[in-house]
């Protein structure tokens, strides 16, 4: 069986039982979904939900699915501390999609046309307090380059405006904004194809950063590990994933624009509110029991689907100018750092490594630690005692002027002024060697306890103590032996 949003839920929960939860109450769609991520969230729990009544929709609901590293590590079927580097390399090792017939395309189970058409029948929710209204934010859009050719899926916000009506944000190097300037560029309608509910490796190909115009649908191939099947869309020659829940087509005419926003973006801010295209919808077909797929916007399923492949992508990156790079860790709860672990050969290894990491992700990452192999980049405690204990400000701290923005989604990239107004500004990025001297300088020796030892113990020869143990006795009934 070909994979797909349903069948990562399956393996999810054979293989961590209670990971994903069930809600049968009735749930509104504007922050009552929502509500349940963010209330298990205040006691460190990360489940997926699945919510089966959200009210005035007949459809269910799956959210916070990849909110976990180890449900993310089962999506791209790899250990935890791998997930980066099997990232990076399995993208470079692209899997061709393959056209399947309608028949075989359950998405095609149901079509509706463009006079039936009404989004509101599809329970989009309103994430946070200040969101301007319901937004699609785990959808996978597909538009066509119309002077190449190449088909191009990427993941933005779409905030929905009427019942046959959103919008898209794009920004900066965002590919399918380059694809709509080149229709109006043309004065002709820019067709796209939204797809909605697909496994996670599907979203996370979507989301790679690959040099020019398409490639995604290869690039999830190699996640998924098999060919992503394809279908002709139904209002114009786009192709689209077989196996989605939902496919929302339509077309972006020339010059027509809508005040967007706000919507609370990955820094978990409010920011960028601004006119962005309409996106008008001619077609919706969608699987006969569709599950509506969600990600909580600056929720840690959004933190941590953006943050892998673009630690991916710093890997590949870093590799290419430091081959002895060990892993990468762009951590959920600041996207905006990046820890990167290497084999220290030579003075400059550091640098290279970590202005490798800022030239993938310049508009996003304002500090860069690298850290030495013995150091696990997915502990926060270690890497902070690298810097405690192998970093000196005045020589391994560099600070690049002038480097992130200007403006954007971080905060420190705009100037506030009390009338409310802002302007766009340019802001700075650190790096952070916290790496020992390379070979041959010595440095004194980390203390740790043999590991052999360590291996040899066998934990099931421990028992919980308990109130009975003698040595808690009241020493009145002690009974000297």
């Amino acid at each position: 069986m070909s994979k797909n949003l349903r069948t990562f839920m399956r393996d999810a929960v054979a293989r961590f039982p209670g990971s994903i939860k069930t809600i049968d109450v009735p749930v509104e769609r504007r922050f009552g979904i929502t509500a349940y991520a963010a209330k298990l969230a205040q006691n460190g729990e990360y489940k997926g939900l699945l919510f089966n009544n959200v009210i005035g929709s007949r459809f269910p609901v799956v959210t916070n699915l990849m909110s976990s590293y180890d449900r993310m590590a089962m999506a791209m079927n790899c250990q935890i501390e791998e997930l980066p580097q099997v990232y990076g390399t399995r993208v470079n090792k692209p899997i061709a999609p393959v056209t399947v017939s309608r028949e075989k395309a359950p998405v095609k189970d149901v079509v509706i046309r463009e006079a039936d058409i009404d989004l509101s029948t599809i329970p989009i929710p309103v994430h946070n307090a200040l969101d301007g209204g319901p937004y699609l934010t785990a959808a996978a859009t597909v538009m066509r380059d119309p002077e190449t050719g190449a088909q191009n899926v990427g993941i933005y916000r779409h905030h929905v405006f009427t019942t046959k009506e959103m919008g898209v944000w794009f920004f900066g190097s965002h590919h399918g904004g380059h694809i709509v300037d080149a229709y109006e560029r043309r004065g002709e309608r820019a067709p796209f194809a939204i797809a909605i509910g697909h496994h996670p490796a599907f979203l996370m190909g979507a989301a790679a950063r690959l040099p020019g115009i398409g490639g995604e649908y290869e690039a999830a191939g190699a996640l998924l590990g098999e060919p992503v099947e394809l279908v002709e869309a139904e209002t114009s020659d786009l192709m689209v994933p077989a196996q989605a829940e939902f496919i929302i087509e339509g077309y972006i005419t020339p010059g027509q624009l809508h005040h967007e926003g706000p919507f609370g973006e990955w820094p978990g801010h409010y920011l960028n509110e601004e006119e962005v295209p309409i996106m008008t919808v001619t077609a919706i077909t969608h699987r006969r029991d569709a599950i509506f797929q969600d990600i909580i916007g600056a929720g840690r399923e959004h933190l941590l689907m953006g943050g892998i492949p673009r630690a991916g992508s710093i890997y590949r990156s870093v590799k290419e100018v430091v081959p002895d790079v060990v892993a990468v860790n762009v951590p959920p709860h600041s996207r905006m750092h990046c820890y990167v672990s290497i084999k220290r050969r030579r003075n400059v290894d550091a640098k290279r490594a970590a202005f490798a990491a800022l030239n993938t992700e310049p508009e996003n990452l304002r500090a860069v630690i690298v850290v030495d192999d013995d150091i696990n980049v997915y502990d926060d405690g270690d890497v902070l005692w690298a810097v405690g204990t192998r970093f000196d400000a005045t020589r391994d701290l560099t600070v690049v002027q002038g480097w992130s923005g200007p403006g954007g989604l971080l905060p420190t990239n705009w100037e506030y002024f009390a009338d409310g107004t802002k302007t766009a500004r340019a802001s700075s990025a650190i790096i952070i060697d916290a790496t020992k001297p390379p070979p041959p300088v010595p440095y004194p020796p980390r203390t740790q306890v043999p590991d052999d030892e360590v291996n040899r113990v066998d934990l099931g020869t421990m028992s919980d103590m308990t109130a009975a143990n003698p040595y808690l006795a009241d020493p009145a009934t002690l009974v000297t032996r």
